[in-house]
């Protein structure tokens, strides 16, 4: 019995392993999902075309994985921390897109935001991971990935229900049903389900979701092939513009401590699978230089195109912990289906079809484990939570981030006349309130 058990854990893919081609499709194709919907609501939010993000999404993932060398299977999506920011540029309203010249501006400033994160990595692979672990360490990168997990929470629940605005959906019983049926669809496929099956678990969560949404009549599929059945992405190009780069480059403060923290994460998780399989370390956690510069060169491809800022995806890091594949060939293919999406119209209107009760249904489970995460990055780095150092740094991030996120509108912080990103803020906070807590301490 044991020997079956020891069997059924180790089954997964590391980095280096691919997959047969048609799991190699259907595993792309579930990573795919994971990512569709809030990469396009970015898009929605921001005034940005939503092909175009598609694309952007896809090319950046694939210009990724090649700055990295393959040895880090991350996937690149549009970050919410760039919202506020980039909506400030494009005054966009949500589902219409905005003027070309706005969308320029905000690429302008997106690509030095990719530059700011293209040069901490530069540091870091000069000076080392002993650096950066100084100023980003587990107790700021764990509790970071705690705070987004947990940050999206009302996400999920709220959008798994059509809340909105103060007013819940006509539709929020029959949306109740899809979204629990999705939750408990694939959290047990995740329990219970083993070998190649067991690494599918998001995937037939929704499909379960999204038959019930179907037979509860919450599917609109009249829009299916509205338009061109292929048709060009929209493509614009960055508008220097001083007032951009000034609010939009200092979102990458953001989204360096949450890459790390997703790095971390992902060393752990493949390192527990690489010691099942009896295979060597894979020192993902020592590339985080490489992964920041690939994180700005994301940036600026994807804003080149006319996409959002982004960072590698929390949702698609969970589907790999959950699913245990973390084939780097997967989430190129999974790129590559992303950017031939963009062009095929009835195939994007088809994934559009799922409801937000099915996807968040599943994004509740996914949400959570992001925060889990967190949790296990303090735990596998041996953090003391009795020392008075981390439990500051700790409260503070966790204070700032959620209070901010959950108590001021957008997320935003009033402070002294500006408005502060509340993750962003958090992040800052913890690294400015550790360094000055190790002053004079030898450990």
């Amino acid at each position: 019995m044991s020997k079956k058990t020891k069997k059924d854990v180790a089954a997964g893919y590391l980095p280096d392993e691919t997959p047969s081609p048609g799991k190699l499709i259907v595993f792309a194709f579930q990573q795919l999902l994971v990512m569709f919907p809030a990469t396009v609501t970015v898009a929605l939010l921001t005034g940005f075309h939503v092909s175009t993000t598609i694309f952007a999404s896809g090319l950046a993932t694939l210009c990724f994985l090649f700055i990295t060398k393959g040895k880090i299977p991350l996937y690149y999506g549009s970050s919410f921390s760039y919202i506020a920011a980039v909506t400030g540029i494009t005054s966009a309203t949500f589902g219409e897109v905005a003027a070309n010249e706005l969308i320029g501006k905000a690429q302008f400033g997106i690509i030095f935001s990719g530059l700011v994160s293209i040069v901490a990595g530069l540091i870091v692979t000069r000076f080392g991971m002993s650096t950066i672990e100084k100023v980003l360490p587990p107790t700021v990168t764990g509790s970071i990935a705690l705070v987004i997990g947990i940050s999206l929470a009302g996400v999920a629940l709220t959008g798994a229900v059509g809340y909105g605005d103060g007013a819940l959906s006509p539709d929020s019983d029959r949306m109740w049903i899809a979204a629990l049926v999705t939750l408990v669809a694939t959290v047990v496929f995740s329990v219970y389900l083993k070998g190649v099956l067991g690494q599918l678990p998001i995937l037939f969560g929704i499909m379960v979701g999204y038959v019930v949404a179907v037979s509860l009549d919450l599917v609109d599929f009249s829009g299916v092939f509205a338009g061109r059945v292929v048709d060009l992405p929209h493509f614009t190009l960055p508008v220097p513009d001083g007032v951009a780069v000034l609010a939009i480059m200092p979102i990458a403060i953001a989204t360096i401590p949450e890459s790390t923290a997703h790095l971390f994460q992902l060393d752990i998780y493949v390192n527990n699978l690489a010691k099942l399989k009896g295979k060597g370390e894979y020192k993902i956690a020592d590339k985080l230089g490489i992964n920041l510069i690939g994180d700005g060169v994301g940036d600026i491809v994807a804003s080149a195109f006319g996409g959002p800022g982004g960072t590698n995806y929390g949702e698609n890091i969970s589907t790999m912990a959950i699913t245990k594949n973390f084939s780097v060939k997967m989430l190129g293919t999974a790129a590559i289906m992303a950017m031939v999406l963009a062009f095929v119209t009835p195939l994007s209107n088809i994934i559009n079809t799922v409801p937000a009760a099915v996807i968040n249904g599943a994004c509740i489970f996914l949400f959570g484990v992001i925060a889990a995460q967190g949790i296990a990055i303090m735990i596998n780095k041996k953090v003391d939570m009795f020392d008075a150092r981390n439990l500051a740094v700790i409260a503070v991030i966790l204070i700032i981030g959620l209070g901010g996120h959950y108590g001021f509108s957008g997320g935003m912080i009033p402070f002294f006349g500006a408005k502060l990103p509340a993750i962003a803020t958090a992040a800052i906070a913890g690294i400015v309130v550790n360094a000055l807590l190790s002053v004079g301490r030898k450990t």
